[in-house]
């Protein structure tokens, strides 16, 4: 009777839609992230998926009780990748002790809140660490094989990317502060954090002002993993741009080891050439392996 009152009256009757199967809440692209949290994998190697039971339920939904038994894996900074600890008390930790007070695992679980809704992202955090060997690692891999790695996406990748510019940026603003050269160790610190995990040649130039201020950090030119080509017109070209009266070169050696090539002393030297018919200055070229590096004036290359 109601029903014919309502069509009597030209009223909507309300339908009823039935939410779709599996559909995620908005803005939380990462509610699954396919990553085998109870054996840690090495760098070189994929990250296999959870069982088919544990995938029945988004990790950002699991209590911790279901994963698969962590077994140890020699060699790797965490044995166990399982789960502990809850988001507030996490927080409480951050806020009462100061972020000294956390471990490095305990940082990027807490970055990955940023990209989960809620649930435990200790234990993605542990395995992206053993994975890829370090906190600093995580932070400076390439976006592209972030993006690859199972449990990660948009979300996650982008909150990485962002706090990897932000340590940057402040690392650069304080070599900006004072004159380079009286700023040695955290112009070697800022360049480390930039270039020493590169897995690609890239070559840098630090223009600098009249004082030995720095005025641009610029990147040149990307090569492969063992050379980038060079130019010392465009480089000089550059530096007249930007009112520049002095330069400090910099690239990467991948390898590791921050001896100079042949072609990386005849480079310098022509570029140093160049630049004094324009009375711009090499001041120096750095060469930054990981974790170590080579100055050309210090070993009497310049």
């Amino acid at each position: 009777m109601w029903l014919g009152k309502i069509l009597r009256r030209g009223a909507a009757v309300p339908v009823y839609r039935p939410k779709p199967v599996g559909a995620a809440p908005p803005g939380f692209a990462e509610q699954s992230a396919g990553i085998d949290y109870g054996e840690a994998r090495s760098s070189s190697s994929r990250v296999a998926r959870p069982p088919a039971a544990a995938r029945r339920r988004a990790p950002d939904d699991w209590d911790g009780e279901d994963r698969p038994a962590a077994e140890p894996s020699a060699g790797l900074p965490f044995a166990s990748t399982g789960p502990q600890g809850h988001r507030g008390r996490m927080r409480e930790k951050l806020l009462e002790r100061g972020p000294g007070a956390l471990a490095d695992y305990e940082l990027l679980e807490m970055l990955l809140f940023l990209a989960f809704k809620k649930g435990d992202t200790k234990p993605l955090a542990k395995a992206l660490i053993n994975r890829y060997g370090s906190f600093a690692n995580v932070l400076t891999a390439p976006q592209q094989e972030l993006m690859d790695t199972p449990g990660l996406g948009e979300h996650s990748v982008s909150a990485i990317k962002l706090v990897q510019d932000a340590a940057l940026r402040l690392s650069r603003a304080e070599v900006m502060e004072k004159p380079v050269l009286n700023n040695w160790d955290r112009l070697i610190d800022y360049l480390n954090a930039a270039i020493a995990r590169e897995k690609i040649e890239q070559f840098r130039i630090l223009f600098l002002d009249s004082k030995n201020r720095l005025i641009a950090d610029e990147a040149q030119a990307r090569g492969t993993v063992n050379h980038t080509p060079v130019y010392p017109r465009e480089v000089v070209k550059r530096a007249l741009e930007l009112h520049a009266t002095a330069l400090i070169l910099v690239h990467n050696h991948p390898s590791g080891d921050p001896t100079p090539s042949r072609a990386d002393i005849e480079m310098t030297a022509e570029i140093k050439a160049a630049g004094a018919v324009l009375s711009i200055v090499v001041h120096d070229h750095l060469i930054v392996g990981n974790g170590r590096h080579l100055s050309f004036r210090r070993e009497g290359l310049l």
